[in-house]
């Protein structure tokens, strides 16, 4: 009998592009069963760090909350670069002015917020919100500026909104690596000849989309169906590359260097335990 495991993703065109083979048994695992669970990312984040699920897509930042339970695999995340998070606002401000303004975030525990406090301080006053509602807040004025994430990125100017940083750029002037933004997880109790065959499984998923790229189309539109088809393609464009195959040596040195400065800055606990099993 097949064991089911559960396996948490956005409905983000990147993540339904990525999975959709997996899910729909166009690849198959022996002897595992895949039931898929569509969620924001940040309450992805804390399904995660309430163990809720077996394999789950997070942002880099929760991850560093939940290294005692999951282990990070090398295929299926998001890393690359021209693809952070952008800070926008109405009208012409610097991130000076924006100390102690009211900056709407799409979550704690996203790497879009962790790049903010990161880049200096002055900006803890945070209004959480889910990412898609981020725009309006801003153009209505019920917040001073917000962190933009996926397909935002695209839309932002459509609301009148205006660019004060793209935090994705200035983390990679001040590291050279390429920014970190979301990750695969595994439960560490699943052991590693599972963990493996679920990671080349992501592998074979993600190959198989390449493959065949419309035939994920009908399932990534049922989940993105305000976004334009032009939208979709970008968004995949730009959050699916080599990283989502394998993470390789300049993507793990870009994670452990974002935790690294995480933990000095004391925004995550350490952690004794190795980052992939």
């Amino acid at each position: 009998m097949n064991r089911i495991l559960s396996l948490g993703y956005s409905p983000c065109p990147n993540d339904t592009f990525i999975f959709y083979a997996l899910v729909h048994g166009r690849v198959k695992l022996p002897a595992i069963g895949i039931r898929e669970r569509l969620e924001d990312v940040e309450t992805l984040n804390q399904l995660a760090r309430a163990g809720q699920l077996d394999l789950t897509k997070i942002s880099y930042h929760a991850l560093g909350h939940l290294r005692e339970r999951y282990a990070l695999l090398r295929s299926g995340g998001a890393l690359g670069r021209g693809c952070g998070p952008l800070v926008v606002a109405p009208g012409a401000l610097d991130m000076a002015g924006l100390r102690g303004k009211r900056i709407a975030v799409p979550g704690r525990l996203t790497t879009a917020n962790l790049l903010l406090q990161l880049y200096g301080s002055g900006y803890e006053n945070l209004e959480i919100m889910p990412f898609d509602q981020i725009l309006a807040a801003v153009a209505q004025d019920r917040v001073d500026a917000g962190v933009i994430i996926h397909e935002s990125r695209f839309t932002y100017a459509e609301h009148g909104l205006t660019a004060v940083e793209d935090l994705g750029a200035w983390w990679e002037r001040q590291t050279g690596l390429p920014i970190p933004l979301g990750g695969i997880l595994a439960r560490r109790d699943l052991g590693p000849e599972l963990i493996g065959q679920v990671e080349e499984g992501i592998r074979r998923s993600l190959a198989y989309a390449y493959a065949h790229p419309r035939e994920p189309r009908a399932y990534i539109r049922s989940h993105a169906q305000e976004l334009s088809d032009a939208v979709i393609d970008s968004h995949i464009a730009l959050y699916v590359n080599d990283f989502s195959l394998e993470l390789g040596a300049e993507g793990e040195e870009a994670v452990r260097e974002l935790l690294r400065r995480a933990e000095m800055r004391g925004l995550i606990p350490s952690c004794s335990l190795p980052l992939f099993v």
